[in-house]
């Protein structure tokens, strides 16, 4: 679920709670119909996705499970910032607007600055996706949760390794129920689909991850 919260250095905040699957490239799109909640689903939007992702030299950030992304293309386009996987599966994500990527902003530096040092950054991977996005919408039109088709090709800057794949993935929206019950009865609905349609449980807890092989 993305719940936006103001932030005082110019940047904003989400939790994100998501699942994430591999699919084929012949595989069809689940049908989300069946999903309790879900009264329509809104036209395909296509996005272009470009994102740099930036580390230590010993991958202090990813070690802890942050990742720094300077993304552009999309809706929200910018610097971001996620944290850990929590309890719930959700991760805290930050934003900041875009700048060039060699001009980290300050808030950037200073929200990981306990984990890393910025002036020790450089890139560590390339991610480029061909995103097709999905709204997911109740009888009032209130978007329940968001779901993308990703066609991604992946490049670790370190090792000169690229890598291509198609994953699924499906985020909760600002109208998902709020009680942690039928969120969960609604995540179980859509892995179901998922799984009908062909679909598996990802391999790599994020493309970061698996662009860096793990």
């Amino acid at each position: 679920m993305t719940t936006d919260q103001g932030s005082t250095d110019g940047g904003s905040q989400s939790l994100e709670v998501e699942l994430k699957f591999d699919v084929d490239d012949a595989t069809p799109l689940p049908d989300w119909s069946v999903l309790p909640g879900v009264a329509s689903v809104g036209e395909a939007e296509h996005r272009a996705l470009d994102a740099v992702y930036l580390d230590s030299d010993d991958l202090a950030l990813a070690h802890a499970g942050y990742a720094v992304r300077h993304r552009t293309g999309g809706p929200d386009e910018g610097w971001h910032i996620k944290g850990p996987r929590g309890a719930d599966g959700g991760r805290l994500e930050q934003q900041w607007p875009l700048t060039p990527v060699d001009r980290i902003p300050d808030a950037v530096a200073a929200a990981v600055s306990k984990i890393a040092s910025a002036s020790d950054f450089a890139p560590i991977a390339r991610i480029r996706n061909q995103r097709t996005a999905y709204s997911l919408r109740d009888a009032g039109g209130g978007v329940v949760a968001e779901f993308v088709d990703d066609h991604v090709v992946a490049t670790d800057e370190r090792a000169g390794v690229e890598r291509t794949w198609r994953e699924w993935e499906f985020e909760l929206g600002p109208a998902a129920p709020d009680s942690a019950g039928e969120r969960a009865a609604l995540l179980a609905a859509a892995e179901a689909a998922v799984h009908a349609a062909g679909g598996r449980a990802a391999a790599s807890d994020s493309k970061l991850a698996r662009t860096l092989g793990a």
